[in-house]
């Protein structure tokens, strides 16, 4: 049975190793960039009311401490936050100002939301973004994922989720990603 569990910025800095695994095994990046991604995501966990949610899995046949199997957390946008500066940059000089703003300027940010490949396809991911985003108070919520048919961005389009920007790189970067975004609440399945 798969529970999610809330946690703050201070449990999610300790089960920063068991994050980082799954995101490893979700998204396979090369070995050097783990350090830094590291440093992101610990420097995530201090943003304005960052929120995490972490999917575990409880065995009925063993009383054993369930095992994390996903994870998923944001936070406010705000000016001064790297990614929140980059799009909104983007946006504004490709959309307009009304529109950027329309769009980030009250905004959660859905930073990672991760399964590992042993459990994905059982609506976890589905089931932790709806969690995560109950109740928030902002506006809308934003992500980026990489701008090519995968699993995660139909699960975002069938969600509700319309591209902002697509083909976009960011600054340093090669891969090109899609700047996705809905407006909340997002409906109780």
């Amino acid at each position: 049975m798969i529970e999610f569990r809330g946690a703050g910025p201070a449990e999610f800095a300790e089960r920063l190793d068991t994050v980082i695994d799954i995101y490893s095994a979700a998204m396979r990046p090369p070995a050097e960039q783990i350090a830094g991604r590291t440093t992101i995501m610990r420097n995530h966990g201090t943003y304005p009311f960052f929120q995490c949610y972490f999917a575990e899995w409880h065995d009925s046949h063993r009383s054993a401490r369930p095992l994390v199997v996903g994870f998923a957390y944001g936070f406010r946008g705000a000016p001064g936050q790297w990614w929140h500066e980059v799009v909104l940059r983007a946006l504004r000089e490709r959309a307009g100002d009304r529109l950027a703003e329309a769009w980030m300027g009250h905004a959660f940010e859905l930073a990672e939301i991760h399964v590992h490949p042993d459990y994905q396809g059982k609506g976890i991911g589905r089931a932790m973004i709806t969690t995560l985003c109950a109740g928030r108070p902002e506006r809308t919520a934003v992500l980026s994922t990489h701008d090519r048919p995968t699993a995660a961005r139909h699960l975002y389009a069938s969600m509700g989720f319309t591209d902002l920007l697509t083909g976009f790189v960011f600054p340093g970067g090669h891969e090109e990603y899609a700047i996705a975004a809905r407006r909340l609440p997002l409906p109780i399945a």
